[in-house]
């Protein structure tokens, strides 16, 4: 079984999850009304990802046979002042959630929830490839702004060839 306080925050963090998961969704229909397929693609794809991460956490709590608390989630921005504005709160966001990942690991470590910790260890590599691939679409977006059509070239570019992680926790449900 989980560590209590352990258990609780993550609890808590199934709700970031989803919260990030209507936050790219809404990222994904602002640019499909602005029939910029390849971003739209990578943010609904985004959308699904964070959906999974949160299953993942819900699946870890049925396994440790701790009670799972499914909470609710604030509306997510909907209205956006430019191209770059979605990209702007996705990289605060993927900061606040590495954030969020590091105090779970923290507080695993702090009870010697082992098991805890190192399902956490995923969470923290996949921060981090969050974090830069935002970081990088900000830079191209910023950068070709007034170029729609040079950042769908790239968005597709860099899309190709993305396969799943065979190291991921398994999700609930999958």
């Amino acid at each position: 079984m989980a560590a209590p306080r352990f258990a609780e925050q993550l609890n808590v963090q199934i709700g970031h999850e989803f919260a990030a998961h209507n936050q790219y969704l809404s990222c994904a229909v602002y640019y499909d009304a602005l029939t910029m397929p390849q971003l739209a693609g990578f943010f609904y794809a985004q959308a699904v990802e964070e959906r999974e991460h949160a299953l993942m956490m819900v699946q870890y709590l049925l396994d440790t046979d701790v009670p799972v608390r499914i909470p609710g989630v604030e509306q997510p921005v909907a209205e956006f002042t430019d191209i770059a504005h979605p990209l702007r709160l996705a990289l605060e966001q993927e900061r606040r959630v590495t954030e969020q990942v590091h105090n779970l690991l923290r507080i695993a470590r702090e009870e010697s929830d082992f098991a805890s910790e190192q399902f956490m260890q995923w969470f923290v590599k996949e921060q981090v490839e969050e974090t830069a691939t935002m970081n990088d679409l900000l830079t191209v977006v910023s950068r070709s702004i007034d170029d729609v059509n040079a950042i769908e070239e790239w968005v597709a570019r860099e899309r190709a060839g993305e396969a799943t992680d065979p190291t991921a926790p398994p999700v609930a449900g999958a």
